[in-house]
């Protein structure tokens, strides 16, 4: 269900004997939620291109582009007919927004990011006649909507933390609450990142976005498991958070924090925890700064590809039998759902979960384990209809080196990836953290 109230915007031009109508529903919605694109009043077998324009907060232009032929009723409906090419084919409902791609000429190395949750991405949907490849800002549209994709719901507050040295922002869902609560931490590029947990809190969840690493005109911040458990501490004793239905996501390095929290902390006591694309192979018992040193001394096995991009997955390789090398899996208690894409051209991450699956498997709690493993998939599996970004600009923590980093993954399969296992990520979420809550508590 749309949680906004749906605007339908409609501008047509007259190039055409009858103008053709553009329709897309909604116009106002969340970044997670689908949309329909129909083109009306067109001739019979029209060639026409629909075309995506975005600008980004760093003043950069993001476009996709798919080609159609309109039917015998001069009608093309994104959800049923399929592209004929462009930056996505096939019958493809969010291409025009997973395809999304710098426009010619732009800055190399871009990554589409939102910084500020409380402002939309805006997106112009557009309609021209004939199959287009580029010149777009040169022709008049036969018709355009603006739209609003939303990371936060109406209603969901926003706070920042400045408590007990933690740095980090809290989203809290509308109502009375208390709800379950998910802590939420990203990798190795540092810095403060609040849209997923901004998400999260728009399906229901309380969500702490923790910052740990310094932003990329930082240094690392020498950072202790104890920061890490009174991030927890705060979450879990804020008034609106169910105290005992807490979850702890990480997405890349993000993951070997979760699991060394779930294996050895006596503090974090996670209910259930989601790792994406990420490792268990890091030194454990030490700060964080120290474990970051040691991987970076390993960084003589990265590589160099053809097109000059580094490519960091054989740092881990091959995955250690020593213990002190690796998080002992064998002790976490709580359900855990990995999620991994085996394109990842940047971490280890389908050796590692392999051997997770093996030492929990040794251990006997390998039940409490579910993988979702995508084929053709990279290492930035984020929520869906995000852009896929195979390679980008990316400042390295040990010596602040600014390089293109390959993070893997083939377009179409990627946005798939984003897609299904978001959903099963709520999913997993919802089943652990609200099982048998009290009515009272629930959305």
């Amino acid at each position: 269900m749309n949680v906004f109230a749906d605007v339908s915007l409609r501008v047509s031009a007259n190039s055409m004997a009858v103008c053709p109508v553009l329709s897309v529903q909604p116009t106002r919605a969340m970044v997670d939620e689908k949309f329909q694109i129909v083109v009306r009043n067109l001739p019979p077998k029209q060639e026409v291109t629909l075309h995506s324009l975005h600008r980004s907060e760093d003043k950069d232009y993001w476009e996709a582009f798919g080609y159609y032929i309109s039917d015998e009723n001069g009608t093309v409906t994104v959800v049923e007919d399929a592209s004929r090419g462009g930056t996505y084919v096939g019958v493809e409902p969010m291409g025009l927004l997973w395809s999304l791609r710098p426009v010619p000429g732009s800055r190399h190395g871009l990554r589409l990011r939102k910084r500020d949750v409380l402002s939309p991405m805006v997106v112009n949907i557009s309609v021209y006649k004939g199959h287009m490849t580029q010149g777009f800002s040169e022709k008049d549209a036969l018709a355009t909507v603006v739209t609003e994709r939303w990371y936060l719901a109406p209603g969901v507050q926003r706070v920042e933390i400045g408590k007990r040295g933690v740095k980090g922002t809290l989203f809290i869902p509308p109502g009375p609450g208390p709800f379950p609560a998910v802590l939420d931490m990203w990798g190795g590029g540092g810095g403060l990142v609040e849209y997923r947990a901004a998400l999260l809190a728009s399906h229901g969840f309380v969500a702490m976005a923790l910052q740990y690493l310094g932003a990329d005109e930082e240094w690392t911040s020498d950072v202790e498991t104890g920061y890490f458990e009174t991030a927890y501490k705060v979450l879990q004793t804020h008034p609106q958070v169910c105290a005992d239905r807490v979850a702890v996501l990480g997405l890349s390095f993000g993951t070997s924090v979760t699991l060394t929290l779930a294996a050895y902390s006596k503090v974090v006591q996670p209910r259930c925890c989601v790792c994406i694309s990420g490792s268990h192979v890091h030194p454990v018992n030490k700060p964080l700064i120290e474990v970051l040193q040691v991987m970076m001394q390993n960084m003589t096995k990265a590589r160099i590809d053809e097109n000059n991009h580094v490519v960091w997955r054989d740092v881990i390789l091959p995955i250690p039998t020593e213990p002190d090398l690796k998080v002992d899996v064998g002790r976490i208690k709580c359900p855990m759902l990995i999620v991994i894409g085996q394109d990842d051209q940047n971490w280890a991450t389908v050796e590692s979960t392999e051997d997770i699956e093996q030492m929990m498997e040794r251990a006997g709690n390998r039940h409490l384990l579910t993988v979702l493993s995508y084929p053709d998939a990279g290492h930035l599996i984020e929520p869906p209809y995000t852009p896929h970004i195979r390679f980008s600009n990316f400042i390295t923590q040990h010596n602040r080196e600014k390089v293109l980093m390959l993070w893997g993954g083939q377009t179409k399969p990627h946005a798939h990836a984003q897609e299904d296992s978001w959903e099963k990520i709520l999913l997993f979420l919802q089943k652990h953290l609200y099982q048998d809550l009290p009515p009272a508590a629930k959305l």
